[in-house]
C-alpha cells in the first residue's frame, strides 16, 4: 500500500490538498483512504460528509474512496491518542486499498508522529533494562514489605515484546520505499521558513518527502490585475525561491480556486489541476537516506540534511550510536557492530550532507 503524509504550517490548506489528491487518484481508478490525524477535523467538511470519529471503520465517500476521521479528543492527550488510533485502523485496513492519504496535524505534532517508531522504541529499551535491573534488586525485599503484587520478570518480556516489536514494525513500515511525506507551502515567508526547517527534521529520521506543493497562487489573469500586480511579483519569487531550496524535489502549483472547494467533485478536480500529468499515487521523488561507506582505514555515515546549519548541528558519538542533533530535533542513530567500535574522528557538513567519520585515532 502506497502511503503519503500531508504536512505544513497550520492554514496553509493541506487538508483541501491531501483530499484532493485522494478524490483525484480514487478517480483515476486507485483504491484510496484518506485519513485525518489532525486534531481540528475538517476533512468531512471538505468531503461534505458527516465522518464518525467514534469508529474506525472508514465511511465510503465516493467509488473507490474512503475517509476516516481519527477520534483524538476522547483520550488524555490528544497526540497520543491520534497516534494510537491511526496505527490501529491504518494497519488494519492495510492491504484493503492501493493508497492511504494521511491529512497530519501542523508540522511539529507530525514530526512527533513520524518519529514516535524511533524515539519510542530507544526510549522504551532503556527504561525496561532500568525497570527490570531495579526489579530484580528490589522485588525480594518489597514483597515482603508492599502488600501490592510486583511485576516479575515475564511483565517485563511481555512489555517488551508488545511495545518495542511493534514500534519496530512501524519504523520499517516509515522507512519502506512507498512512503513518503509532502509538504504543503503558501508563498509567505514564515511558511516556507517552517517547512526548511521541517524537511531538514524529517530527513533526520530518513523519512523521505518526494514533493512540496505551493499552494493558493494567483491565476495569470488575477496577478494580472493591478490590484494584486504586487502580490503577482512576490508570489513568483516565492516560487522561484522554493523550486531552488528544495530542489530536487519536484514543485507541484496548487492554483486559488474561484471559490470553496467543497465535495469530492470539486476536490478531484483541484487535484487534477495540481498534479496536471503527474500519478497522484507515484513516487515523484526518490531522495537520499542514510549511507554507510567504507574509505581509506575509516568508514564513513553520510546523512543527507537539506537547509540545516552548521552552527546548529552537534555530533556526537556514544556507545553503539550515533547522536545528530540539528536546531530542536536530535537522534540517535545505531550503528553496525563494525562501526560501534571505532572512534569519532571528524563530521563536516557540505552541500547539504552531513559526512561523519569514523575510525581508529591517531
Amino acid at each position: 500500500m502506497r502511503l503519503v503524509f500531508y504536512t505544513g504550517k497550520g492554514g496553509v490548506g493541506k487538508t483541501t490538498t491531501a483530499a484532493a489528491t485522494a478524490a483525484y487518484a480514487a478517480a483515476c481508478g486507485r483504491r484510496t483512504l484518506v485519513l485525518s490525524a489532525d486534531p481540528a477535523h475538517s476533512l468531512g467538511d471538505v468531503l461534505g460528509v458527516r465522518l464518525d470519529q467514534k469508529t474506525t471503520t472508514p465511511l465510503r465517500v465516493a467509488p473507490g474512496l474512503d475517509a476516516l476521521e481519527v477520534d483524538s479528543r476522547a483520550t488524555l492527550d490528544p497526540h497520543w491518542g491520534a497516534i494510537r488510533d491511526y496505527l490501529v485502523s491504518l494497519f488494519r485496513h492495510q492491504g484493503i486499498y492501493d493508497l492511504c492519504i494521511v491529512d497530519c496535524a501542523p508540522t511539529g505534532s507530525t514530526l512527533r508522529l513520524v518519529t514516535l517508531p524511533e524515539v519510542a522504541s530507544r526510549a522504551v529499551k532503556l527504561l525496561l533494562r532500568v525497570q527490570r535491573a531495579v526489579a530484580t534488586l528490589v522485588s525480594p525485599v518489597a514483597r515482603v514489605v508492599v502488600p501490592v503484587p510486583l511485576p516479575g520478570p515475564e511483565v517485563f518480556r511481555d512489555i517488551d515484546r508488545m511495545l518495542y516489536e511493534r514500534l519496530a514494525k512501524l519504523r520499517e513500515r516509515l522507512l519502506e520505499a512507498d512512503t513518503s511525506v509532502r509538504i504543503v507551502v503558501t508563498p509567505e515567508r514564515m511558511v516556507i521558513d517552517e517547512a526548511l526547517r521541517a524537511h531538514t527534521d524529517l530527513a533526520l529520521f530518513e523519512l523521505a518527502c518526494d514533493a512540496v506543493v505551493m499552494n493558493r497562487l494567483y491565476p495569470a489573469e488575477a496577478a494580472a490585475e493591478a490590484f494584486f500586480e504586487s502580490w503577482g511579483r512576490l508570489q513568483e519569487e516565492r516560487l522561484a525561491e522554493v523550486e531552488e531550496s528544495f530542489a530536487p524535489l519536484p514543485v507541484l502549483r496548487a492554483p486559488l480556486a474561484r471559490e470553496e472547494v467543497v465535495g469530492v467533485a470539486a476536490l478531484a478536480a483541484h487535484g487534477a489541476a495540481i498534479f496536471a500529468d503527474a500519478d497522484p499515487a507515484a513516487v515523484l521523488c526518490v531522495a537520499p537516506r542514510l549511507r554507510f561507506a567504507r574509505g581509506k582505514g575509516e568508514y564513513r555515515v553520510e546523512l543527507p540534511l537539506p537547509h540545516a546549519r552548521k552552527d546548529a548541528l552537534d555530533v556526537a558519538k556514544l556507545d553503539d550510536a550515533l547522536l545528530v542533533r540539528t536546531g530542536n530535533r536530535r537522534r540517535a542513530i545505531p550503528l553496525p557492530r563494525k562501526l560501534a567500535a571505532l572512534a569519532l574522528v571528524g563530521a563536516k557538513l557540505d552541500a547539504g550532507v552531513l559526512t561523519v567519520r569514523l575510525g581508529t585515532p591517531r
